[in-house]
């Protein structure tokens, strides 16, 4: 299997139990998150050397994270340890008609003040297969977009696949922001993979003819963008997710993929009750970087798509599936029977 390195925070999550609201809750659920975690953590779990880069506080909090990593074999060799503090976010989960929400109290975490020297990114890239990244790393801090940038030089250095995950997040920046720091380091960049909204606000396509707020999808739109994405940045691959929300528990799940030369949509899923959508994007990603290690682009989708779509049965942040389990749903196995 492979070498693969992801970059980003790692955060402790406090969500409310059930779908109880913040101003109800007397006590919170605590797991550890964060996007880049979440893919080293599917990857793990796929058969692949997956590590880690962060910087963690030198207290037990830090500590425990680094643990639960380490839990589900996710290498921790390259974590730093330092700064002040871990970031947290909380999570309310929404029912039917009314969404999660998600509070972020992370400023001034320790990889939001990382630097370079904290990091050796020749030894850490030398005999890596993969790198992936998303937006979220770079829109942390100033920083954190620089520690990326020289990240990703150093990957490219040594000959290093890349990956990101655009994922906007709109209580960190601005589209502005967002596209002056992202569009540049998309030259570095192998792998596309962003839905719509990140499209949009991180690189400026607008798909036509798409709300999934309406539950309708119309997948030329998306060809014509994937070509434009391609043409301007290099890419050679371009995916996304396609999510047609009903309701907050209750989303169709499909994913397309260009390889430059063939549109490759998925079989559709119909994820009714989701359980935790948190992380959904990250084993979208970590699906696909697996596929495309190991498959063929056909193939790399349909699996990425069904390990993703399991990711919304497991509650937390993490998707704790094998591969195994994953080629089962892929076969048709949706029935959800007891396994004896």
């Amino acid at each position: 299997m492979a070498k693969i390195v992801t970059l980003g925070e790692i955060m402790l999550r406090l969500s409310t139990p059930g779908q109880k609201r913040f101003v109800q809750s007397e006590k919170f659920d605590i797991v550890y998150g964060g996007g880049e975690a979440n893919v080293a953590v599917s990857l793990a779990q796929f058969g692949h050397d997956a590590y880690f880069v962060t910087k963690l506080p030198k207290h037990e909090i830090g500590q425990a994270a680094i643990y639960e990593l380490s839990k589900y074999q996710v290498h921790t060799d390259y974590i730093a340890r330092g700064g002040d503090r871990i970031g947290i976010y909380f999570l309310e989960t929404g029912a039917s008609m009314r969404a999660s929400k998600v509070i972020y109290d992370r400023a001034h975490s320790a990889i939001a003040e990382a630097d370079q020297k904290d990091f050796d990114f020749d030894h850490i890239f030398k005999d890596t297969d993969w790198f992936h990244f998303s937006g979220i790393t770079p829109a942390i801090s100033k920083k954190a977009a620089e520690l990326t940038k020289i990240a990703l030089i150093s990957a490219k250095k040594h000959g290093v696949k890349v990956s990101v995950d655009l994922n906007y997040r709109k209580k960190l920046w601005t589209p502005e922001e967002a596209q002056q720091v992202m569009k540049p380091l998309m030259q570095y960049v192998d792998v596309c993979i962003g839905n719509e909204e990140d499209a949009e606000l991180v690189l400026g396509f607008k798909p036509k003819n798409v709300d999934v707020s309406k539950g309708h999808l119309d997948l030329e739109a998306y060809k014509t963008i994937f070509k434009e994405m391609k043409e301007a940045f290099g890419f050679e691959m371009v995916a996304t997710t396609l999510r047609e929300s009903f309701s907050a528990t209750k989303n169709g799940w499909q994913a397309l993929l260009y390889d430059g030369q063939t549109f490759y949509p998925s079989k559709s899923y119909l994820i009714d009750p989701i359980i935790d959508r948190v992380g959904g994007g990250d084993s979208f990603s970590a699906g696909l970087i697996h596929g495309l290690l190991t498959k063929t682009n056909d193939q790399a989708i349909e699996f990425a798509v069904a390990a993703s779509a399991l990711k919304h049965t497991i509650p937390g942040d993490f998707n704790m599936v094998s591969e195994s389990e994953v080629e089962a749903l892929q076969k048709g196995d949706q029935s959800g029977r007891v396994q004896r």
